[in-house]
């Protein structure tokens, strides 16, 4: 690509920007038109009836997504505002902005993806022509004719050549720094190892482990009087992003440690975070959730593991699956059964449990617990786990909050964070994907010339670098909503939800972009298709975090 600066410019449509306040107050009018009728249909008294949400799943979920689209460009918009205070709203930031507004205004009005195979369409949501004639006001038809257009993304494919990819709208320059700082590392560090790691199917190096806690990431965010750096969730997502454009495993190594201290942060006694805090912090301590049970998945409520107090101790007896980094971690927080008699989500605690870190040869050296490996796809660097209990002996007093019955209140509280988190390991990847996809296709040459040449190949990047940016800004939003004190589990299922599938698609056309050398095992977009796919079914599978939107939506 050989469009210069003014190719920028001459793309650039200052109209569309000026229709775009206009074309979002016709997106949420939509949004509370579809919420209108589905609440008549799927909550007619103010709460959701069930079977009801169940039977109309599909028009559901629509309406989440739909949801994620108008909260998307309404931060879009925000981001553009905040850059042009600052002076830094360029071309290229105008391009991405309209392309972002001219694509999910399109979407709004056409039908919607929630997956391969499954869109949503205004009528699946009660949506009719009438409502659809007041959504295409001549703003929504300018961005969706203008927005997104081939000469558009050849403009943006141009700048990203140039490695630009437009200004993320971090909130202040330490932010910006430290994002650089951790690029910096991932590719010194990470990125030239992580195809050995994957291919090798081993763990991350533990002398890289401790240089990731030497640079602050397991204390980021823990107070520092505990022993943290006590920097904020969005500099969290922000080194999260980075690391895991190295490689996701790095990137979640992170997310363990910020988890459990929040769980020990907002419901540990004030014992249980003297000890456990600043060991978190330092890394002398990994940790792992120990949640799932097999044919539970995400049904916590029907967790069997049960522990029964027996004088100073609790007798922990059960199965587990899924669960990452268990034999090398220090601290397990198990989810279990402390009160039979409670067979929903009222009988559950938390018990954190220390054990002797595993190796290879023996990865559960300890008496009442063994465990086995799962194999994977993707996602390799930290290894998954089945976890059988036996009578494994917990100190009573490492009880979470010294009170039974309150382990799902607790782990709820945590959801906001881990979500987030997620959105931001979705980002990372999808960046490496952008990347590799980009340097194929520079290098690549087919017909006499290289690949970036043809538009269906710098037209699938250029919309990875838009919707990359999309995806960025939701999950921003969502971490700074946190580091604010305010309630935002929407926010937080809005940016994981669509990150997630963001990550997806730009995996899978930077293989496309590859051709048959991206199905080579050699070739580390391979990995990173494998690494992507996770994104959508870990921290809650993408219908279970549309299901949860669509109740809030539908009640609130």
């Amino acid at each position: 690509m050989t469009i210069a600066g003014a190719g920028l410019i001459e793309a650039a449509r200052p109209d569309l920007r000026a229709a775009i306040p206009g074309a979002l107050a016709a997106a949420e009018t939509l949004l509370q038109a579809a919420r209108d009728r589905l609440r008549a249909r799927l909550a007619p008294g103010g709460r959701v009836d069930p079977a009801a949400l169940e039977r109309e799943q599909h028009a559901a979920h629509g309406l989440a997504w739909l949801a994620v689209h108008v909260e998307a460009l309404r931060q879009m918009a925000g981001w553009a505002g905040r850059l042009d205070a600052a002076g830094t709203f360029g071309a290229l930031e105008g391009l991405i902005l309209q392309a972002a507004f001219g694509e999910y205004l399109g979407r709004m009005a056409g039908g919607i993806a929630m997956s391969q195979g499954e869109v949503v369409r205004p009528h699946d949501l009660g949506l009719d022509e009438a409502d659809l004639d007041a959504f295409r006001t001549a703003g929504v038809r300018a961005l969706i004719a203008g927005g997104n257009t081939s000469g558009v993304r050849a403009a943006i494919a141009a700048a990203m050549a140039e490695d630009r990819f437009g200004d993320p709208g971090l909130s202040d320059d330490t932010l910006g720094m430290m994002a650089e700082q951790f690029r910096r590392f991932a590719e010194e560090r990470i990125k030239p190892f992580a195809q050995a790691w994957h291919e090798r199917d081993e763990l991350i190096p533990i002398a890289l482990v401790r240089e990731i806690a030497g640079l602050g990431v397991f204390g980021l965010t823990i107070p520092e009087n505990a022993g943290g750096l006590g920097l904020s969730k969005e500099a969290m997502a922000v080194v999260t992003e980075e690391l895991s454009r190295g490689y996701i495993g790095t990137g979640s190594l992170g997310t363990r440690s910020d988890i459990l201290a929040e769980l020990i942060l907002a419901g540990g006694t004030e014992e249980q975070q003297a000890r456990y805090l600043p060991l978190l912090a330092s890394g002398e301590f990994l940790p792992t959730a120990v949640f799932t049970e097999p044919g539970t998945g995400s049904d916590l409520a029907a967790l069997q593991t049960r522990a029964v107090r027996d004088g100073e101790v609790y007798r922990v007896t059960g199965q587990k699956t899924w669960i990452t980094h268990a034999a090398r971690a220090d601290l397990m927080a198990i989810l279990c059964r402390t009160d039979p008699a409670e067979t929903g989500y009222r009988g559950l605690s938390i018990l954190l449990a220390e054990k002797p870190r595993g190796t290879e040869a023996d990865p559960f050296p300890v008496p009442g617990l063994t465990g086995g490996e799962i194999r994977v796809l993707g996602y390799r660097g930290m290894k998954e786990y089945t976890l059988s209990f036996d009578g494994f002996e917990i100190p009573a007093a490492n009880l979470l909050g010294a009170v039974e019955g309150q382990g799902f209140k607790q782990l709820m509280a945590t959801f906001e964070s881990a979500r987030i988190q997620t959105a931001a390991r979705a980002l990372g990847v999808a960046r490496d994907a952008m990347e590799l996809g980009l340097a194929y296709a520079q290098e690549r040459t087919q017909f006499g010339k290289t690949l970036t040449a043809f538009p269906r190949v710098h037209g699938k990047l250029a919309w990875m670098a838009v919707e990359i940016m999309i995806a960025r800004q939701l999950a921003l939003f969502a971490a700074r909503e946190k580091d604010s004190g305010r309630r935002c589990d929407l926010e937080a299922g809005y940016a994981k939800l669509l990150a997630a599938q963001v990550a997806w698609m730009c995996a899978d056309n930077a293989l496309q972009i590859h051709g048959g050398n991206g199905y080579a095992l050699e070739y580390p977009i391979s990995r990173v298709l494998c690494d992507a796919r996770i994104l959508n079914i870990f921290e809650g599978a993408a219908e279970i975090q549309a299901q949860v939107i669509a109740r809030r939506l539908l009640e609130a």
